[in-house]
């Protein structure tokens, strides 16, 4: 039965990916497709979007989508991944994606714990665990 694989990365990381995408292709197989989700963060608060230049956030969607194909050029040898920009709180938008492509399984890197930083906002590796309705693959 061919996998469905989301790999949810931030590019700005390479932390979240470099592990990761390995894993992601393995577990994806000859006959599985791999989905890879970059995630623009929503402004919020009009205040804030009030400073940036129009246009902005859109922009920032093209450059994601940009960049997650260059980075499949790049790292996938089949080039047999497909990239997805989503747009908001980035748990959501995983799990949201993981629906909407009926994922086998998602595969997403962690950071080593920092307790003050997990006390202060969380891990979003660990809310996509505690809150997703399928497997998740957490690779340190």
């Amino acid at each position: 039965m061919p996998k469905t694989i989301l790999l949810p990365i931030d590019l700005n990381h390479p932390a979240s990916w470099e592990k990761a995408l390995p894993m992601a292709l393995d577990l994806a197989g000859e006959g599985g497709s791999l989905h890879i989700l970059g995630i623009v963060h929503d402004l919020g608060a009009a205040a804030v979007a009030s400073f940036l230049p129009e246009g902005f956030e859109e922009k920032a969607l093209q450059n994601m989508k940009a960049d997650l194909d260059a980075l499949i050029a790049a790292n996938v040898p089949s080039g047999n991944a497909v990239a997805h920009v989503g747009h908001g709180n980035v748990s959501e938008q995983v799990l949201e994606y993981a629906k909407r492509l009926n994922a086998n399984v998602i595969v997403m890197a962690s950071h080593p714990p920092d307790e003050l930083m997990t006390w202060l906002v969380g891990s979003q590796a660990d809310k996509v665990v505690r809150h997703s309705d399928r497997p998740v693959l957490v690779v340190r």
